[in-house]
């Protein structure tokens, strides 16, 4: 495997009409095969298929690493997510079950959780191989098939994906990826024989992928954008607290929807908390994300690229000042010198009417926004349309509960940041989305309830 920044490493056909029709059909036929497995001999295949992703982890993370620019670091760590991802629903897989009621003379009542049929899973560039598994992991575990669609601007890893899970033991079509964009998704979406709808994206794309799935009244999880608040308070621990900052800001990039770049610090800690994030900002290593030192790989194309350092421009025109970073990034190697690289930047003198406080950059750009008192930032954190995370820094145990339950946001954080464990749900509020990734909720949302009223006696009529 080699990078080759700015170059095109394959093609592929988008899927039209008629081959999204093909994959939903032949999903449809695993269907009836996979739901009518027992939990025990779905999490057998899921285990094989998590044993083969673990023992090939560094040629499917060094094809992530090819397929999104993220770090060979950062690539295995999302590789690791996943085969665990898959594991843990393997163990879920048996413990689906209803539940028994008891009613009057002796008749009684039981639930059955039943899979929904073929699921649609539309996927991110920023995790591609990872956000995957997150969705069909548990539509699997649950007796579902899925026809998958990656981004168009990393296709690569899903497929490898579909021939894992076809290795390890799954009927033939389960898991189908058509590849495309605006168009192929649409087909999916509108298609009839499609039951449910898992989209991970942008906030208008997720407002589209809603308005089709209502023509066809299909539950939907939405898993969108953010511009969540990480607040650092002066009785934080200093070091973990820039640590965390860090870790908010600049993973994949800072091409991460959960991450924390409102950095609301207490004014008493501010001027020597900045100093510690422009030190460790600077030292952070870019270049060739093959290599085993580099931290920051190549954002995902040049439009995007683009799009980011128009804020930096603009967040400047605000009054916004740069502390560090903003600007393109040239790597020494001249093999690297069409790469999408730019300097991870932190901008100081923020207010919350900028631009770029407001809106998600989806880059490697820290805004830092000075506070006073808990209340304030508060409401100032909330102050959003979105609702996806939310980080709170101190050594006040108390405090900190107590600001996380006043954050209007599906995932928080305490003393850390953009940690992710499978077993635990994942998932926005407001205009991030709704329904959750992972944990036990997300087997509710890749299944339905079904209740059967048996009557012991005879049918009193009142006829």
């Amino acid at each position: 495997f080699k990078i080759c920044p700015g170059r095109v490493i394959t093609k592929l056909l988008s899927s039209g009409e008629k081959e999204v029709d093909l994959a939903v059909q032949s999903a449809k036929a695993a269907f009836k095969i996979w739901s009518q497995m027992s939990g025990m001999e779905r999490s057998r295949v899921l285990l094989e298929a998590a044993r083969i992703i673990r023992e090939q982890r560094e040629e499917i993370a060094t094809l992530e690493t090819i397929n999104n620019g993220k770090s060979i670091f950062e690539a295995r760590v999302d590789i690791d997510i996943s085969w665990q991802c898959l594991e843990y629903y393997a163990g879920l897989a048996g413990s689906l079950a209803g539940e028994h009621i008891q009613l009057p003379g002796g008749s009684f009542g039981y639930t059955r959780r039943e899979p929904l049929g073929v699921c649609a899973g539309i996927g991110a560039w920023n995790y591609p191989f990872q956000v995957a598994c997150w969705k069909a992991a548990p539509a699997l575990a649950c007796g579902n098939a899925m026809v998958f669609k990656p981004s168009p601007f990393t296709p690569l890893t899903v497929v490898r994906l579909a021939e894992i899970f076809t290795e390890a033991g799954v009927p033939k079509g389960l898991f189908n990826v058509v590849q495309g964009g605006a168009a192929t998704g649409q087909f999916l979406c509108h298609h009839p024989d499609v039951a449910k709808i898992s989209f991970t994206g942008s906030v208008p794309t997720g407002i589209k992928i809603m308005g089709m799935a209502a023509k066809g009244i299909k539950p939907v999880t939405l898993e969108l954008g953010g511009k969540s608040p990480l607040i650092i308070f002066s009785d934080c621990a200093l070091e973990n607290a820039v640590n965390g900052a860090l870790m908010a800001n600049f993973l994949t990039q800072g091409e991460v929807c959960c991450n924390g770049t409102r950095v609301f610090v207490e004014r008493k800690i501010l001027d020597v908390f900045v100093k510690e994030v422009v030190k460790r900002t600077q030292k952070i290593k870019i270049g060739d994300p093959l290599l085993e030192d580099t931290r920051m790989g190549a954002l995902i194309n040049r439009p995007h690229l683009d799009r980011v350092q128009g804020f930096i421009k603009q967040a400047k025109e605000q009054g916004a000042e740069v502390l560090c970073g903003g600007d393109l990034y040239v790597p020494d190697d001249p093999k690297l010198k069409n790469g999408y690289y730019m300097q991870p930047c932190v901008l100081g003198n923020c207010t919350d009417d900028m631009t770029c406080v407001k809106e998600e950059i989806f880059g490697p750009v820290m805004s830092i926004l000075p506070f006073d008192t808990e209340e304030e930032v508060v409401e100032r954190a909330n102050n959003t349309k979105f609702g996806l995370a939310g980080g709170v820094f101190t050594r006040d145990i108390q405090k900190a509960h107590r600001v996380v339950a006043a954050l209007k946001a599906g995932m928080c954080f305490i003393n850390n940041y953009n940690i992710s464990p499978v077993e635990l749900p994942f998932g926005g509020y407001k205009a991030s989305g709704f329904g959750r990734e992972n944990g036990r909720a997300a087997m509710e949302y890749y299944s339905q309830l079904k209740t059967v009223c048996v009557e012991m006696g005879d049918v009193e009529s009142v006829f």
